[in-house]
Order: C-alpha cells, then structure tokens, then sequence
C-alpha cells in the first residue's frame, strides 16, 4: 500500500512572500521538496485578467477553475515525485476566501468541506503580508494582484480564519528583508521535523 504524499502549505494575504519562499526552499532542499505552484496566478495569466476585472459569474468560475488547478496538480506530483513532500504556494482552502459568496457557499460549490480540505495537509505555515509592516509593493510583483495594503491585511485576517482549525497551523511574522523570512521558515520546519 502506498502512503499518502506529505504536504505543506505555505499560505498568507497578499506581499507575505509565499512564491519567493516557496521557491527558495524548493531550491534549497530539492532531495526532499518538489514545488506545486500557486494554481490562481496560472489560472489568471492563463485568461488574462484578475478576480477585480470579472463580474459574479466569472469570480466564481475561476475559483472553480483554481480549485481544480491545485487538485490536479497536487495530485500529478504525488504520482511522479511520491518520495518528496510537496511544498505549497497556497492550498485549496485559500480559494474560499474569494468565492463572492462567502466560505460556506464556497463548500457546497465544490461539493466538499472545509474539514475535508484541511485533511488534505500535514502542515500549514501562514506568513504574515509584509503589509503590516507598511512595505507592500501592490501588484509590482505580482500582475495579477489587486489588493491594495488594507486589503491585504484583510485577506490575512480571512485566510487565518478559514486556515484556523488545522492543527499543525503555524505562523511566521513579516519581516523586514525577505532573506530574514526564509531563514526564519526553514528553522520553523526544522522545530516542526519537517527536514531531514
């Protein structure tokens, strides 16, 4: 019997850094992490436009299309790399926070649970958005971006919120230089056992 592929989220409003990390660890760790990207921000170059842009109607179909995107990918990397933990830029969960009908709606939607969701991840590491400090870049680094800084602080409030209930739920502060940040996760993950 095969066991199920280890997963862990990083996850956090807006400017938290989650890409950069993600990829940093990725790089860092490559006997032990295989990287699955953030499924919205493919999901959005690949349509040309950003959840601000669409109308009802097309904010939720392309969280369907996200929600799907992560699973598919999610479940293509436990089938080719079942030996590395899967390292997430944002998991499913992180989609309830945009579905216009609020989180519950979301849910029935997909035709699944929040508890559901969150069984599908070992541990999940929430970075703070680098907006609480008052240094978020908007979308510079990221096109498809659209929250300015309260609304980025505003989604970390909603990701901790829908993230709370998971056990294994740790956070990481914003820190001033990103290179602080990473340092801070890899000796988060080695408190956690997460490294070999």
């Amino acid at each position: 019997m095969q066991l199920r592929q280890k997963k862990i989220v990083l996850t956090g409003g807006p400017g938290a850094g989650k890409t950069t990390i993600a990829a940093a660890l990725a790089n860092r760790f490559p006997g032990q992490f295989a990287l699955v990207p953030e499924a919205a921000t493919a999901v959005y170059l690949s349509l040309g436009t950003r959840w601000d842009k669409l109308d009802l109607a097309g904010r939720r179909d392309v969280q369907r299309q996200i929600y799907r995107h992560q699973v598919t990918q999610e479940d293509s990397l436990a089938a080719v790399r079942p030996n590395h933990t899967a390292l997430l830029d944002r998991g499913t969960i992180d989609g309830a926070a945009y579905w216009p009908d609020g989180p519950d709606a979301y849910w029935d939607d997909l035709g699944t649970t929040l508890d559901a969701q969150l069984a599908r991840y070992d541990i999940v590491i929430l970075l703070e958005t680098a907006a609480a400090l008052g240094i978020y870049d908007g979308n510079a680094s990221n096109e498809i971006r659209f929250e300015d800084a309260a609304g980025a602080v505003q989604s970390q409030k909603t990701l901790l919120r829908l993230w709370g209930a998971h056990p294994r739920l740790h956070h990481v502060g914003a820190y001033v230089e990103l290179s602080d940040k990473i340092e801070a996760v890899v000796q988060m993950l080695r408190d956690l056992g997460a490294l070999r």
